[in-house]
């Protein structure tokens, strides 16, 4: 039994594969039903294989029992397969949702091709949690990125389009960096493997090698990711990518593709660098004047918009920084906050796109923010699920964004050096939170006025004409209400999976 579980990392990455095939021979429907089998598999597969580490440790797999250099490797531990569960139970609910919309935004024609994607998608984000090989991490960081671009033009008008060319461009400079990074520390060591690296680099900066190369095959590296996942400057194609494409590819890509570049780079940190290594080399610095004015900047563009989609898109801005923030902090109770804040991020931030769709159908299709006033009487599931993202983005007690800030307090006070940007950075952040996301709520609580009354397309929405959206935002609450009540036992799992990368 214990060496069947250890095949599970791979199982799930072929299973993506095999459906993804299937699919392209079947029509909506069916891969509709693929696509649902498929995510319950995989996550179930990760929480069996979560538990199976916590009672017995980490371990990696041989794949064919091929030893290095020939051989690939995938690595299972607690982390991994935790926030392997965590993407699946994320994008099961982020389709769940959408579902609805995703008949009326894509064409009958293109619904197969649309799952095909949504499998590839899931396919590359295990695959980057579960790898132990740094060139198959890069193929799969490649496959999220075509995946990624189909799920974003596939509505195929003028702004998703333009959206879709701006992330490719964006994600392929970050993608050739990550490459040239890899190349370098190839150069250096001879090794793929994440181990082998490790030890190759270890040794080189006892002995005070090839320093010069070493520090900048981490800095492409660190780039290309930091690209990739959106930190600030290089922001610019988020809003239209996560503001034009279908609800569903909003949902996904905003809480998950970017999360699975940054669980990427912790792991190279971790286990290709090595923590002290990298935190002596003092890139992390650069990290966190980055995250801290991606954090400030990113709430700002957000107050400024009058388009309630572009404005959760900006969010996600300031909500990478807070995740590159912790990890800048260079310390362990940093990197701990970031790793809860990537579970907080996730479950708010897809919550919001599937509430936000449900206030807009309910006023005409439209998104700015006149319209939707009185938006979450005629919505109230769409209202309940709206406030309580904006409430734990906020940082309220009893959602998950409250633990998250809290956390990242904590993890200033730990490092005196960062300790008072970090807090001034956090404070600015809260009251801006506070400004934007309030304000929506309160605009969407707020009475309607006649000139609203009976317009046309302004409509009513009962529960019983949505039970698969009522049943997704529910669940969405109740997932952001339990990390935030259950934090203890999630940072204590945190914890034991970041020393099992050690």
């Amino acid at each position: 039994m214990r060496d069947f579980v250890q095949n599970f990392p791979l199982f799930s990455i072929i299973l993506c594969l095999i459906s993804s095939s299937a699919s392209s021979l079947l029509k909506g429907k069916a891969a509709k039903w693929v696509n649902t089998v498929l995510i319950c598999v995989v996550g179930a597969m990760s929480l069996t294989l979560t538990f199976y580490c916590l009672g017995h440790g980490s371990f990696t797999y041989t794949m064919g029992h091929v030893p290095a250099p020939w051989g690939n490797e995938v690595r299972g531990g607690v982390l991994e397969g935790a926030m392997a569960t965590f993407f699946c139970l994320i994008m099961l609910l982020s389709m769940s949702g959408g579902r609805k919309k995703l008949l009326e935004e894509v064409e009958d024609t293109k619904q197969n091709l649309y799952y095909i994607l949504v499998n590839l998608m899931l396919c590359s984000l295990i695959a980057l949690v579960y790898t132990n090989d740094l060139f198959t991490a890069y193929v799969f960081v490649e496959i999220n990125t075509i995946s990624a671009c189909g799920l974003i033009m596939i509505r195929q008008n003028g702004r998703t389009i333009e959206a879709a060319v701006r992330y490719m461009i964006m994600s392929l400079l970050g993608s050739g960096l990550f490459l040239v990074g890899v190349c370098i520390l190839y150069d250096l060591t001879g090794h793929l493997l994440m181990s082998n690296i490790k030890e190759s680099v270890q040794t080189l900066v006892a002995t005070g090698q090839y320093s010069e190369p070493l520090l900048i095959s981490m800095a492409f590296m660190i780039m290309g990711l930091a690209i990739k996942s959106a930190l600030f400057p290089f922001h610019a194609w988020l809003p239209d990518a996560y503001g034009y494409s279908t609800i569903s590819s909003a949902a996904i890509l905003s809480s998950l593709v970017s999360k699975g570049y940054i669980f990427l780079l912790i792991k190279i940190i971790y286990r290709v660098i090595g923590f002290e290594v990298v935190h002596d080399s003092l890139l992390l610095n650069v990290t966190f004047v980055f995250a801290g004015l991606g954090i400030i900047f990113g709430s700002i563009s957000a107050m400024r918009e009058d388009d309630i989609r572009r404005m959760v898109s900006f969010s996600s801005v300031a909500q990478i920084g807070y995740i590159y923030l912790g990890i800048s902090l260079g310390t362990r109770a940093g990197m701990v906050a970031a790793v809860f804040q990537i579970l907080s991020h996730a479950a708010t931030k897809s919550m919001l796109f599937i509430s936000a769709i449900g206030l807009t159908d309910a006023s005409n299709t439209s998104r700015k923010f006149k319209d939707l006033t009185g938006s979450a009487y005629r919505n109230k599931i769409a209202g309940m699920g709206f406030a309580a993202g904006s409430l734990s983005m906020v940082g309220i007690p009893l959602f998950s964004g409250f633990i998250s800030k809290l956390l990242f307090m904590q993890a200033a006070v730990a490092n005196y050096g960062k300790m008072l940007p970090t807090m001034i950075v956090l404070a600015i952040s809260t009251i801006l939170n506070a400004i934007y996301f309030m304000r929506t709520v309160v605009r969407i609580y707020s009475p309607e006025r006649d000139l609203y009354k009976g317009r046309e397309g302004f409509k009513v929405i009962h529960t019983r004409e949505q039970i698969e959206y009522t049943c997704t935002v529910i669940l969405f609450i109740a997932l952001n209400v339990a990390l935030g009540l259950c934090s203890e036992p999630i940072l204590e799992l945190i914890g034991t999976g970041l020393d099992m990368f050690s």
